[in-house]
């Protein structure tokens, strides 16, 4: 047969098939055709063995037809009219700062081009309180705070004085941060989402977190949603994507991810020879969310309509993002040519349309009604978390200034022709004359446009963002669950994590605090020897446990449960740190006192995730990390990737976080009592870590006196006084965590074989000594004419005799943060250096902090001191068996 007449055949056949379908639409409806369609693949597999090609994608077109929108709901006109309002004035917040101040930055592009997704949001959908009195919660994008806050102003909620000093938050009135930080602003912002990739991953955790307070009774079961918006270019994040299998798995349809897909990043293209929102769909698509592209707007919509080849929706899919991008900043003519162009039928399509009418056409991010569609659908889908990709054009409305461009991200300024575009584009009631100084524009009180936006925020609750604290203090803890940790074990050996084990089994038995506890653990209970926690509250499942588990005949089989309070979260530091966010803020986000305890491995926190747990404390977390098997020597075999010689260290640079690295039982018992005391009895917005280790030791009994729980509290307390109070040689040894221990054995040596009389004092918190120095020192320096304040290190230390040594399991910088305020040099030992795969002795001589190396720097100190003959130190190192020529632990 000749090949025109076969073509012929073909287009004769597709119009047949193509007829077909139409009527199965028009007569049963998407579904029925869908299942046929799904029929007629199976059919022609089984019978010819056809095989489609995979595609994990659709059609690069609107995922709602135009046919299917619903009508909108508001007045296109007026939320347009308030849109323009907030466009100005969050342009003119970050003009105007840096025409008062050069450099102060700011960003202008990215609200740009997300303004209709905010409007929209904001005007129907973002409930402050629903009809069953839960709320949403919303993970804004951080670039994007400059409308936010040009909307609250509109709304009366933020004074005029607060945007002129928009990023000057020291200036006299007060100012506004540059991106959301409730630690800032903590009546106003509830999410720090500017360290991109962790508003997306808090999200999904935090819509999970609301399912498991519903499902242990702790908070009724509502239509609640967590809403994230979020960056196109943002999603490189590993953290963007790490964990969307979670939301998926646990059906998480109170989830909705909002992505602005202006195909841009900082520098460029997201994708400029790809398509991200096709390779985002893919992704999601695949990870089982509802996914749905909005991206032509209605003025597409005849065109694709008459579409009925599907040459336009081929051509659409077949230009790469930064091809768009070179669309969208130059004419029509040009786009007709290029875009259009390739194809007569195209050409065809579009000859009705002028070249100033293709250059107009709006993208679907921009289409209120697009956007609406695709909101409502979201909300109303149930099953699965929902991600809505919209396309839109960075810097839109900017023109030449900067729409589309590859500097738009970082542009901070127009001038006085661009202002003038902008105003008149957007029709902005601003005379020319004050264009200059890019003035703020608010209607009056009365005027249609504020009154109708702040009538949309009361049908939906009330205002967004607000942060509120909801929860009332707790009653105090009984002394009981502690007092027998203040016991000691009496010659049994035990590790500081089974003391923290049983002390969190009493927590969880309380009638009142009980059910408040919420233990987090990145799959490490058997590790941290708390498997029997698994019989004796649960682990959390959405779905309960659906098999017979392995180890059922066993006493601590593990045992899910859809009320099970423990979050086994799996191999995640990330994701566990975001389970400890929703938890330690829930007192403000859902009104209940939920008390977390995290617990894991020391190594994987501060230094894996130290960026969310900066978010923590911006977010006024409250809690307890506990750093299991902490320490450079304690963790015995493990070796370098493993071996924690630093969290002390990057603990220090977190303003509200108390560090404690406590020896014993009764140091542990004291510091979760007071904990629980000042976070949620106190309303203190502070956060707690602590190490503990695997390591079995004799737990002493705690000394008598008040100093001591004070001491222990403050940082330090003398834990055990020399008995040779006669001697001529004296020595100050501080220790902490397992290096006490051998604290305790140089003690002895250096009184038996050396005649040192030496005190030895437990140094629970540097950070907390250290901060205490620090704030004396500040006060005495503005203070200058009243009695000096004395740090409490030097208090405690001021008549102690001798020499001072600290040995640390911890880099030799933390207890050398404190030698300022100690009254005589102070020698510091620690672990600087990689670790080891080694037994405990071991690893202690390499890094020279076990006993022997204590008792050498002491009677180092005292040689230095010329307390005693410099020979005697050649003798003791034979003697305690160190090798001079041993390799240096901090380089090797």
């Amino acid at each position: 047969m000749p090949e025109t007449q076969t073509n012929g055949l073909e287009v004769l056949e597709t119009r047949e098939w193509l007829d077909s379908l139409d009527y199965v639409l028009a007569q049963g409806g998407p579904e029925r055709a869908g299942r046929l369609l799904q029929q007629l693949s199976l059919h022609a597999k089984r019978a010819a063995g056809v095989n489609l090609p995979f595609t994990a994608t659709t059609p690069y077109q609107n995922t709602i037809p135009a046919v299917q929108q619903p009508p909108f709901p508001g007045s296109q006109e007026m939320e347009r009219r308030i849109k323009s309002l907030v466009r100005w004035n969050a342009l003119a917040m970050v003009v105007r700062a840096n025409k008062l101040q050069e450099g102060i930055g700011g960003h202008i592009s990215t609200f740009a081009s997300a303004a209709t997704l905010y409007e929209v949001a904001f005007n129907h959908f973002l409930r402050a309180q629903t009809e069953t009195g839960d709320r949403d919660l919303v993970y804004f994008q951080g670039h994007a705070a400059p409308g936010m806050y040009a909307r609250a102003y509109l709304e009366g909620r933020i004074p005029r004085q607060k945007l002129e000093n928009f990023r000057r938050e020291l200036k006299s009135g007060g100012g506004l941060s540059s991106y959301p930080h409730p630690w800032l602003m903590p009546d106003f912002w509830e999410f720090p989402t500017v360290s991109m990739g962790l508003g997306p991953i808090q999200a999904i955790y935090q819509a999970r977190f609301i399912r498991y307070l519903e499902n242990r009774g702790l908070k009724l079961s509502t239509d609640g949603k967590v809403w994230a918006f979020l960056g196109d270019g943002e999603m490189d994040e590993p953290e963007s994507l790490g964990s969307i299998t979670l939301a998926s798995r646990e059906r998480l349809d109170n989830l909705i991810f909002v992505v602005n897909c202006n195909l841009q990043r900082l520098d460029g293209p997201v994708r400029g020879n790809g398509k991200i929102i096709q390779e985002l769909e893919a992704i999601f698509r695949g990870a089982g969310w509802n996914v749905i592209k909005v991206i032509w707007g209605g003025d597409w919509d005849s065109l694709i309509r008459n579409d009925r080849d599907g040459l336009l929706v081929k051509r659409m899919g077949e230009i790469s993002d930064g091809q768009y991008q070179k669309y969208f900043v130059e004419s029509g003519a040009y786009f007709r040519h290029n875009f259009f162009g390739t194809d007569p039928r195209l050409l065809n399509m579009v000859e009705h349309l002028s070249d100033e009418q293709l250059a107009r056409m709006r993208l679907g991010g921009h289409d209120p009604i697009k956007v609406h569609a695709a909101y409502k659908a979201g909300v109303e889908h149930k099953g699965s978390p929902t991600i809505i990709l919209a396309k839109t054009i960075k810097g839109y409305g900017l023109g030449e200034a900067g729409e589309g461009k590859n500097i738009t991200h970082q542009q901070k300024k127009l001038n006085d022709d661009e202002l003038q575009m902008f105003r008149s584009r957007f029709g902005i009631p601003i005379p020319d004359a004050e264009l200059h100084d890019a003035p703020f524009y608010r209607p009056a009180d009365d005027s249609p446009e504020i009154t109708y936006m702040k009538e949309r925020r009361k049908q939906l609750g009330g205002y967004l963002p607000e942060r509120k604290v909801r929860a009332k203090p707790i009653s105090p803890v009984s002394e009981t669950h502690f007092e027998e940790f203040y016991k000691g074990t009496e010659g049994r050996d035990v590790a500081t994590t089974m003391v923290f084990v049983r002390l969190l089994g009493k927590l969880l038995r309380d009638p009142e605090i009980g059910k408040l506890i919420v233990p987090i653990i990145p799959d490490e209970a058997r590790t941290f020897g708390m498997e029997a926690l698994f019989r004796q509250v649960g682990i959390y499942s959405s779905v309960g446990q659906l098999y017979e588990p392995v180890d059922m005949d066993t006493l601590l089989y593990y045992k899910e449960a859809k009320d099970g309070q423990i979050l086994e979260e799996g191999i995640t530091e990330a994701g566990s740190m975001c389970s400890f966010i929703a938890a330690g803020t829930a007192y403000a986000n859902h009104g209940i006192n939920t008390i977390p305890f995290f617990i894991y491995y020391s190594m994987f926190g501060f230094q894996r995730i130290g960026d969310l747990i900066w978010a923590a404390a911006d977010m006024r977390t409250r809690g307890f990390l506990i750093g299991g098997t902490a320490g450079r020597t304690t963790l015995a075999g493990e070796g370098l990737q493993h071996q924690d010689g630093h969290s002390h260290v990057l603990a220090l640079p977190v303003p509200n976080l108390l560090a404690y690295d406590p020896a014993f039982a009764y140091e542990i018992a004291v510091i979760i009592q007071d904990g629980i005391k000042r976070m949620y009895v106190d309303q203190e917005s502070i956060f707690y870590y602590l190490t503990v280790t695997n390591e079995p030791l004799p737990m002493p009994e705690m000394p008598h006196g008040a100093e001591v729980r004070d001491g222990i509290l403050k940082g330090l307390y003398r834990f055990k006084t020399s008995e040779k109070r006669d001697a001529k040689l004296r020595a100050q040894l501080f220790g902490s965590g397992t290096i006490m221990f051998e604290v305790l054995k140089a003690q002895q040596i250096l009184e038996e074989k050396y005649g040192v009389a030496a005190d030895v004092w437990s140094v629970t918190s540097y950070k907390r000594l250290y901060r205490d120095g620090n704030d004396c020192e500040r006060w005495n320096m503005l203070h200058p004419g009243e009695t000096p304040r004395v740090p409490f290190v030097t208090q405690c230390l001021k008549d102690a005799p001798g020499v001072f040594v600290a040995a640390s399991d911890y880099m030799k910088v933390l207890p050398e943060s404190i030698a300022q305020w100690v009254p005589r040099p102070l020698v510091a030992l620690g672990t600087d250096g990689f670790g080891r795969s080694e037994n405990r002795a071991s690893l202690r001589d390499f890094f020279e902090v076990d006993a022997k190396h204590i008792v050498l720097a002491t009677l180092n100190a005292l040689a230095r001191d010329k307390q005693i003959n410099s020979e005697i130190l050649g003798t003791a190192i034979k003697d305690l068996g160190i090798n001079p020529e041993k390799p240096n632990p901090a380089i090797t």
